[in-house]
Formats: structure tokens, C-alpha cells, sequence
């Protein structure tokens, strides 16, 4: 487990375009949510500690503004041959699914075009599609202690310890149509794994 944080991207960058597969059945581009004010997409996995500490506060952050023109994505990137538990397969068993969709970035081309590193890499857009904020999901880590026992007997991590909301303010700035703080503080998690082609 290599521990990467996410590298600097230029605020006001536009989105890039991709399709790719769901675990839902679906394919799904941009163009798929252009009815949606901010769009948050979260380069993820299944077998990273920092992916599955952050899930349970991602999935409530969806479940808090769904009804507030906030659409969600997960995309998995990770090197599958390596890493079977990443696999499409894996991907759509329900304890692995999100109630958003989950997309399957084979390629990993698309990761490479947004500038993604780690797991989990968050980043946001605003109504125009432009990128609004690209860091952290706040400021609760795993200590290094939980995250090897998470990785040895697969527990699930306190993840309670959190004092700042950033991914959550910035949701709730654009939404007031307002720009999100502009100090961000990257995300951390491991690193993508990456294919050697």
C-alpha cells in the first residue's frame, strides 16, 4: 500500500468527457447528468482501506443532497489483473455497489485525463462543468494502526473523527452558487494501480 495524495489540478479546468460501463447495466458519459447543477466524481476501488473508510460518510453525503441537483459518481480505475477484488465483477456485488453509479475505467485512460492518483481522488464541477474543488473529503484519516487492521481481517474503520466538512461545504457553495474555498487540501489514499503495458 503506497499512501499518495491527490496532486494539484487547476481550479476552472473543464470536465473531461468519457463512457464508460456501470455495474447498473448502463453506460454512462457526461452528457448523462447535464441536467445536474454539481457533479461529484470519486475515483475509488473495493480493496483500498482509505476507499472503504470513506465510503460510508461518502454514501451519506449522497443520500444528504440527492435531492438537491447533486449527482454522484464512483469510478474504478484500478489495475484488475493484479488486484482481482477490483474486478468489473466484483464491482457489482452489493457489498461493493454504490447507490450512485459505479463506473469500470478499464483503460485507465480516463483517470489519467482527469489527473486522478489515489484512492479515494475527488472532484467536483460545477454547472458548467468547470472544476470547482478537488481535494479531500474532510479531515478524518485512518490511523495506520486500523488501516493494517482493516487490510488484515477486513474490519470496518471508525470513521468518526472528523472535525472539517470540505467535500461537503464545497457541494454546499455551489449549490448556493458561490465559489468553494480555494485552499484545498489534497485528497490521500492509496495509490491507482496502475497497468504496466
Amino acid at each position: 500500500m503506497t499512501l499518495t495524495h491527490s496532486k494539484k489540478n487547476d481550479l476552472g479546468l473543464a470536465i473531461p468527457d468519457f463512457s464508460l460501463p456501470a455495474t447498473d447495466g448502463n453506460d454512462y458519459s457526461i452528457s448523462s447528468f447535464s441536467d445536474n447543477k454539481v457533479l461529484v466524481i470519486i475515483f475509488t476501488c473495493n480493496h483500498c482501506p482509505y476507499a472503504k473508510f470513506a465510503k460510508p460518510k461518502i454514501v451519506g453525503l449522497f443520500e444528504k443532497t440527492k435531492s438537491q441537483d447533486v449527482q454522484f459518481i464512483a469510478i474504478n480505475s484500478n489495475d484488475a489483473d493484479n488486484y482481482p477484488e477490483d474486478s468489473f465483477e466484483n464491482m457489482k456485488k452489493d457489498e461493493y455497489n454504490y447507490p450512485f453509479p459505479y463506473l469500470h475505467d478499464v483503460s485507465q485512460n480516463i483517470a489519467k485525463q482527469f489527473g486522478a492518483v489515489c484512492t479515494p481522488d475527488i472532484f467536483v464541477y460545477d454547472q458548467e462543468r468547470k472544476l470547482a474543488y478537488h481535494g479531500q473529503l474532510d479531515d478524518s484519516r485512518p490511523g495506520l494502526g486500523a488501516v493494517a487492521i482493516n487490510t488484515m481481517f477486513n474490519k470496518k474503520i471508525n470513521n468518526s473523527n472528523s472535525t472539517a466538512i470540505d467535500l461537503e461545504n464545497a457541494i454546499e457553495a455551489l449549490l448556493a452558487d458561490q465559489v468553494p474555498e480555494k485552499n484545498q487540501k489534497p485528497s490521500i489514499g492509496c495509490s491507482i494501480k496502475w497497468k504496466e503495458w
